[in-house]
């Protein structure tokens, strides 16, 4: 299986499932982008209705994979409350001083 970057019998099957939930979030994102983009370039109303409605369609499908995924991975819940809707710049929000682990950043990394 391509998906996994890992040998599939050592995963577990939690690991499997958060697996086909990224897959997904992802295709879905892939289909919001088709969709988006003929929407955008048809000169067709009509069309153009259609074309909206299945992107939004599938925004619906990405957010439920992205809520399945909220719920199971604490560190994601973590992060989405931090950081979505907040006004201002949209960038890294830690202080340095709040990371428990500054030597394991980028920069210690490199030599």
């Amino acid at each position: 299986m391509e998906q996994y970057h890992e040998p599939y019998d050592v995963l577990d099957e939690e690991t499997r499932d958060l697996t086909r939930a990224f897959k997904s979030l992802i295709e879905e994102f892939e289909a919001v982008d088709w969709y988006n983009q003929r929407m955008n370039a048809t000169k067709d109303d009509a069309l153009h209705d259609i074309l909206k409605h299945n992107r939004d369609e599938e925004l619906e499908h990405a957010v439920m994979a992205l809520e399945y995924l909220r719920r199971r991975i604490p560190e994601l819940n973590d992060e989405l409350k931090e950081n979505l809707f907040k006004e201002g710049p949209i960038g890294h929000h830690d202080d340095e001083e709040d990371t428990p682990d500054k030597e394991l950043d980028v920069g210690s990394m490199k030599k």
